[in-house]
């Protein structure tokens, strides 16, 4: 039987009218996090990691072992267009949930560098029961008093993304920020999430830390990798070789190549290594048009600008979107036919990570280029 029936009744109904059934990742995974267990969970993109983090937790709200009015749940993510992403698809069941049951009105709410100064006071005066932030955010809240007053019921961390942060200055700031919020909140669960993170056992360790006695706190590692199907093709156009070869500008061909592409699908994600590419590529698809087909979309861009891009290739209204690693991350843009990645990606963790981009469902394949 599946664990599912462990849940309440309320989450069991919602789920299994939504979901024909659990998914590897979720059906090893909930019997520990149940437990307590802190832990490191990987699986392919679309395999439904952050449902799988974020339901127990809805779970204790329903039978009452949390009351509302705290933050019980942080879930922390490295690119803040991400977390607006995550507060849309949990403020979705939350509704659901609340519609057809008594369930309790659990609050969400994200702060990061686009959080307006009036509403992140307000947070401070009423803090969220689930607040979706930053690395930067939250390092920032432990610097304050009032900051600090809301962190002190926490008792699920959720690190999603964590191969983004693993080897660099965000990550050892996110560690150290973790270490700070023990000694506010007491030790809590974490759950760390990434479709594309390994050595395994050395990620655990790194997230788990130490606790106040110098003991390694053990993470239980759980490996849903391997039942992704993708279609990978490198392909280097004649008609681009040929302007190469001949000392001309490859611009144009490229430009033919990539409508081609986007012609034979409904929606296209393209990726880029730099934000200058990004908008030269997203120009050269469009010259000639009667109007845009494609649009750009990069860290440099206003949030409402990022946003209602998202928002458009979501409905069905784009065909195509020329991103930075902006879009890398989960970050749902609705349905994508293929993945086409501009130069080669920083690494093969990142070429998975977008490629995972297609193909977002369960049992999809994705599609690559």
């Amino acid at each position: 039987m599946s664990f599912i029936s462990q849940f309440h009744p309320t989450i069991q109904e919602w789920f299994q009218k939504r979901f024909d059934s659990a998914t590897a990742v979720q059906s090893e995974s909930w019997p520990l996090i149940a437990q307590g267990k802190h832990m490191l969970i990987t699986a392919p993109t679309g395999s439904g990691k952050t449902l799988t983090a974020f339901l127990w937790s809805l779970n204790q709200y329903a039978t009452g072992a949390w009351q509302c009015g705290h933050t019980r749940v942080l879930y922390i993510s490295p690119l803040k267009a991400l977390n607006n992403d995550i507060r849309e698809n949990l403020l979705d069941p939350l509704s659901q949930l609340r519609e057809t049951h008594d369930f309790p009105d659990v609050s969400v709410q994200t702060r990061s560098g686009d959080t307006a100064a009036s509403e992140r006071q307000r947070m401070l005066r009423k803090p969220p029961d689930i607040l979706i932030t930053t690395p930067e955010s939250l390092s920032l809240l432990l610097t304050t008093r009032n900051g600090m007053n809301a962190l002190t019921e926490v008792r699920t961390v959720i690190l999603d993304e964590v191969h983004a942060i693993i080897d660099n200055r965000r990550g050892v700031q996110l560690m150290t920020s973790l270490e700070r919020l023990v000694e506010l909140s007491g030790e809590f669960q974490r759950l760390a999430l990434s479709a594309t993170v390994q050595p395994l056992a050395a990620i655990a360790s790194y997230v788990g830390g130490y606790d106040a006695s110098g003991t390694p706190r053990p993470l239980s590692v759980v490996n849903a990798a391997g039942d992704k199907a993708l279609e990978f093709r490198v392909r280097f156009p004649e008609a681009v070789r040929q302007a190469a070869a001949n000392g001309m500008k490859i611009w144009d061909p490229l430009a033919d190549s990539f409508r081609d592409i986007v012609d034979q699908n409904t929606s296209t994600l393209f990726f880029t290594n730099s934000r200058r590419l990004a908008e030269k590529i997203t120009l050269k698809i469009n010259e000639d048009l009667p109007g845009p087909i494609a649009y750009a979309h990069h860290g440099s861009l206003a949030r409402d600008i990022r946003t209602t891009v998202e928002k458009r290739l979501r409905a069905g209204e784009l065909k195509a979107i020329v991103a930075t690693s902006s879009l890398e991350m989960g970050i749902d843009i609705g349905h994508l036919d293929e993945v086409v990645m501009v130069q080669s990606p920083p690494s093969v963790a990142s070429t998975l990570q977008r490629m995972g981009r297609a193909g977002h469902q369960v049992g999809e394949t994705s599609r690559g280029t």
